[in-house]
């Protein structure tokens, strides 16, 4: 499971010019569900996004995490992130899960989310989304389990 944060001080999805998911400061995290991922990978990425020290503090270190902030979480699910890119001139999408696979553990991250006290916010998995941010920093991470 993988996951590209970017710290944001906003950013929305939009789907056929309707705005579905709206944040201000805090992640963007696009979500890529392969096919050995399981609940265990969403846990495991869901703690680390939610603690991982990328916001800046009083001395301009980042030291301080989504929940220190009381930051917001924006959740995109993002199937090209399975993509392996190594050969040819066409990306493969043959490691990534099967659609009812990613739909289950990109909700079931966005439902663990939330009974961490995360405000969250989310897009339509599957839809045709348009996502727009302004990335601070800018900071951007992928993150993997």
């Amino acid at each position: 499971m993988q996951g590209l944060i970017q710290r944001v001080k906003h950013a929305k999805v939009e789907i056929n010019n309707q705005v579905v998911g709206e944040i201000g400061q805090g992640i963007l995290v696009l979500l890529g569900v392969e096919k050995q991922d399981d609940e265990q990978a969403a846990d495991k990425l869901l703690h680390k996004i939610s603690n991982y020290r990328i916001f800046t503090d009083e001395n301009d270190k980042m030291n301080l995490s989504l929940k220190d902030i009381a930051g917001v979480l924006l959740v995109v699910s993002q199937f090209t992130l399975a993509a392996n890119t190594k050969k040819g001139m066409r990306p493969s999408f043959s490691s990534a899960a099967t659609p009812s696979q990613a739909n289950e553990l990109y909700e079931y991250f966005v439902v663990q989310a939330k009974a961490l006290n995360l405000t969250v916010a989310t897009g339509e998995f599957g839809a045709d989304m348009q996502v727009s941010l302004c990335n601070d920093g800018p900071v951007t991470f992928n993150l993997a389990v």
